[in-house]
């Protein structure tokens, strides 16, 4: 009987993250090859399964090749910038985007550095440096930071503003750091070092 349990067990928590993660996979195609299955059929008279995936990823490739390139840039900006006079999209479509691009370590709105702030109600907590900024509160200049600190969800936390000097760099990158929050603190490496404090903002 301890056997089974044991077998069970280790069994379960390999099958169902599995399980769980191929569901999601085909889930999301099914939802992509959707959007492109009446432009299949349209066209080629008769729907295949697949294709419209195969349709979606040449259209990244071909909006992220223009993209690459100043004047895609510039004609992707100017088109962003019609859609954006539209109210009801400007409001899903702005906020998407930031939360999206957040978490491309590229972009220069994206997440910073992860920082690790000592607060006196929370002990040390572990977010994403966001925005450093300077506050003139009429005793004279301030240098604060604002951090992300994810809550229940990775896309929702939140943002709170830390003197810069109580900040610290772990040696933990972005990429680790979401991973640290989505397994609840799990991935945390046995041995953290405070990094080189080379970040400012320009």
């Amino acid at each position: 009987m301890q056997w089974l349990r044991r077998s069970f067990i280790a069994g379960f928590f390999v099958t169902v993250p599995l399980v769980i993660s191929v569901a999601a996979l085909v889930w999301i195609f099914g939802i992509i090859d959707g959007f492109t299955a009446s432009l299949v059929r349209l066209l080629l008279g008769r729907q295949i399964p697949g294709l419209g995936i195969a349709i979606t990823v040449l259209v990244v490739l071909a909006v992220g090749t223009v993209a690459s390139n100043v004047f895609g840039r510039r004609l992707l900006a100017r088109a962003e910038s019609l859609l954006m006079l539209v109210p009801v999209f400007r409001t899903v479509y702005a906020p998407v985007k930031q939360l999206v691009a957040a978490f491309s370590p590229d972009n220069e709105y994206g997440f910073k550095r992860v920082v690790v702030v000592e607060d006196a109600h929370r002990g040390l907590v572990m977010g994403f440096l966001t925005k450093e900024f300077t506050l003139d509160r009429g005793r004279g200049r301030e240098s604060l930071v604002a951090v992300y600190v994810p809550t229940n969800h990775l896309y929702l936390g939140d943002i709170v503003i830390f003197p810069r000097k109580q900040i610290l760099f772990p040696d933990v990158s972005v990429e680790e750091a979401i991973r640290i929050f989505l397994t609840g603190g799990m991935s945390l490496p046995g041995q953290v070092a405070a990094g080189a404090d080379t970040y400012r903002e320009d």
